[in-house]
């Protein structure tokens, strides 16, 4: 039977040297993130700029106004000075997404340290903006407007635990998803080796794991996509938050 977990092992593919007694060594896990680098570069790049433009030059078109729609409908036209970090953010995750999509592939987004990475780039550069561009009217994010006084202490403390706990459902949602669905396709598509091991019945049997895996696959592109999109949107709006701190 396959082990759900095997496709998660990060393992050492050569050492890039020490600090004191602490390896540092270059992983699987740190060649598909070059890897995923590498073909948003080759589409970024290589699309080129013709009038009438190719397929390639169309996806990286498409890919443009996606996002920069996106940052305009949850944080107007001041948070396109964000263009650059969230289009990189929603690329990185997209595109990784999509390989780990391919049988036998590694998912980067399904190990927790990844994703939050990118959670606490988008949380500090709130904070470092915030407080930039608005200096102690900032604190405002965490005052509600219209709020009565007696129960003020009480909201901004849920207000303030609220936005430090950004991080986590940022970035737990997005590990969350990625881990089960590759989990739930190796354990389907465990079972069907198992069955066709047991002759002709089995492989009759193995027919509906099959449809399982099929199935289970074209809906994890999907969630590829949507998860990619759903992290991209809440970055947009966390980084309106530092634009817009009022309620």
């Amino acid at each position: 039977m396959i082990n759900p977990i095997e496709q998660f092992e990060i393992h050492k593919l050569f050492t890039i040297g020490h600090i004191g007694n602490q390896e540092i060594a270059f992983t699987n896990s740190s060649a598909y993130m070059f890897g995923s680098v590498a073909l948003i570069s080759l589409l970024m790049i290589g699309a080129g700029r013709k009038l009438v433009p190719g397929r390639l030059q169309s996806v990286a078109e498409i890919s443009y106004e996606f996002v920069a729609n996106t940052i305009r409908s949850t944080a107007g036209k001041e948070g396109m000075k964000f263009f650059p970090l969230v289009f990189s953010v929603f690329m990185f995750v997209t595109v990784s997404n999509m390989v780990g999509v391919i049988p036998y592939n590694f998912t980067v987004a399904s190990h927790l340290i990844v994703t939050a990475a990118l959670a606490v780039l988008v949380f500090v550069t709130v904070l470092i903006y915030g407080f930039y561009k608005n200096g102690l009217k900032f604190l405002k994010l965490f005052v509600p407007s219209g709020i009565p006084v007696a129960i003020l202490p009480l909201v901004v403390f849920i207000e303030v635990f609220s936005f430090f706990l950004r991080p986590i459902s940022h970035s737990v949602r997005l590990f969350a998803n990625m881990l089960a669905g590759h989990i739930a396709l190796a354990v389907f598509a465990s079972f069907i080796p198992m069955l066709a091991g047991l002759g002709i019945a089995g492989y009759f049997g193995a027919v509906l794991p099959l449809g399982m895996v099929i199935a289970l696959s074209a809906l994890e592109i999907l969630v590829a996509f949507l998860q990619a999109y759903v992290f991209t949107i809440l970055t947009c709006i966390y980084l309106n938050d530092a634009i817009h701190p009022g309620h």
